[in-house]
């Protein structure tokens, strides 16, 4: 049985030798740094593997054997180097037996081998990183690979594509468990992006956006001081100084979405955050984030994060006052 959001508390990184490094560094940051001045309790944080072991130049000794992977709540399988061999079949057995046990299983790029020769893809959707998708689709016909998307959330099992985007399955995770107001802490502690949607496109032709550097860079912004406002595509066409083709054009490029998609993804992130660190109504949140009434809210926000207004509110709302968050 899959455990209950309260009881997400402890976090075991499986890994053996031939991990990535990247993946696994961000995931130890993330969940392996102590963060109890944001919210307590945080993870309780374990590495499980055989000892020791070699990711690229460096030796880790894991806390514990992989056998102690099904005592967590939380299992995550970093990148896996070789894609081109079966993953170790202690590490395959050990993931399987977690998810079995009621653990949540992540993988970050291509640990979704791992996940797949578990068998716990079949049937669902997963991505990879892009460059990988086709091979993980030959090797396991019954997973249904999506190449562009930064991460897919099936509940109990998750996949992320490569590199950065398994920051954002990471932050993800940290979002479900404990809030917006904490997981956005954390990317502006960690210099991230705070928010990006897991639909978003893995493959953007254009530069990562640093402000100045693009089109929409003071769009952002200006859009971000007016959520209370209606605004249109046209308004933001016309702040931008360009066409509404033009507008869309340029947002696909930059955000892998549309105006429009765009901008009620700012308005749930918006309201989360007032459920949050608010005692304000449904109705006021639903006037300050520009949705209108506490219908409108209602309608777009279970779709969007899964859950209605106030059980979100019930449910994030007292570990995001637990610890103070920099502003």
């Amino acid at each position: 049985m899959t455990r209950t959001l309260p009881d997400v508390t402890t976090v075991a990184l499986a890994i053996t030798d031939g991990m990535l490094h990247f993946e696994l560094s961000l995931a130890m940051e993330v969940f392996g740094s102590d963060l109890t001045h944001l919210v307590e309790p945080w993870y309780d944080f374990a590495l499980c593997g055989p000892s020791p072991v070699r990711v690229d130049r460096f030796r880790l000794d894991p806390d514990h054997g992989l056998d102690h992977l099904r005592r967590a709540d939380t299992v995550i399988v970093p990148g896996w180097a070789d894609v081109d061999r079966d993953p170790p079949a202690e590490l395959v057995d050990a993931v399987r037996a977690a998810h079995e046990a009621g653990a949540r299983v992540a993988s970050l790029c291509t640990g979704a081998f791992v996940l797949a020769a578990a068998g716990l893809l079949d049937g669902r959707r997963a991505t990879t990183h892009w460059a990988h998708t086709e091979e993980l689709t030959r090797r396991h016909p019954r997973v249904t690979v999506d190449p562009d998307v930064l991460y897919v959330d099936n509940g109990s099992v998750l996949t992320s594509a490569g590199k950065a985007a398994a920051m954002d399955l990471c932050l993800h995770l940290v979002r479900l468990d404990h809030g917006s107001a904490v997981a956005n802490t954390i990317a502006r502690r960690l210099v991230v992006p705070p928010h990006r949607d897991g639909g978003q496109a893995q493959f953007v032709t254009t530069p990562v956006p640093t402000p100045g550097n693009h089109p929409l860079a003071r769009l952002f912004p200006w859009v971000l001081q007016r959520l209370d406002q209606a605004l249109t595509v046209e308004d933001l066409a016309r702040q931008a100084g360009m066409s509404s083709r033009h507008l869309g054009r340029h947002f696909r490029s930059v955000t892998g979405t549309t105006p429009l998609q765009w901008l009620l993804t700012q308005r749930i992130r918006h309201a989360q955050e007032l459920l949050e660190s608010t005692d304000d109504t449904v109705d006021t949140i639903a006037t300050a984030t520009g949705m209108g009434t506490a219908t409108t809210l209602r309608r777009h926000f279970a779709r969007a994060v899964g859950v209605p207004p106030d059980t979100y509110r019930r449910t994030f709302r007292t570990r995001a006052r637990s610890g103070p968050a920099p502003t």
